[in-house]
């Protein structure tokens, strides 16, 4: 089992809600660490390079449009094979197709407004996280550290 890093963005109808602090803790109670964390206000100019996988697609506006809505919250997480975890956590983009137990089975509306997003692959991780963090803003989970 590897260690490694995933990016996780709780989605301007999850800050709505008030759904940060539920959602946060499903993380950590499941075991992995946050080691980067900050509330953002996505312009357009990031939030067309974090969907640029999307460009020229029916619905692209629509995705920058309801990303650039609204306050998000943005985390690096760290953990055993994270990237997989934490997907398997969050559910299927439809919440129709979610299980009850995953953050978008439990709460999301629709599959426009699914509450949370994360990397789906190491590749995309690195990239997203790069997008929004700087190495030097990561911090080592206490539990790591050595005195």
């Amino acid at each position: 089992m590897a260690i490694q890093r995933t990016f996780v963005m709780i989605k301007p109808d999850g800050v709505r809600r008030n759904l940060i602090g539920e959602i946060i803790s499903r993380f950590e109670k499941r075991g992995l660490k946050i080691i980067g964390l900050k509330m953002v206000k996505i312009d357009r100019s990031t939030a067309e390079r974090l969907y640029e996988e999307h460009k020229g697609k029916s619905f692209f506006e629509e995705l920058i449009s309801y990303i650039t809505s609204g306050p998000v919250v943005c985390m690096v997480i760290e953990g055993e094979e994270a990237v997989s975890l934490v997907r398997k956590m969050i559910g299927n983009t439809d919440p129709k197709e979610a299980p009850p137990g995953t953050i978008r089975g439990d709460y999301a509306l629709s599959k426009a407004e699914n509450v949370i997003h994360a990397s789906d692959s190491e590749e995309k991780a690195k990239r997203e996280m790069s997008i929004f963090f700087k190495e030097e803003e990561l911090v080592t989970p206490l539990a790591q550290v050595h005195m």
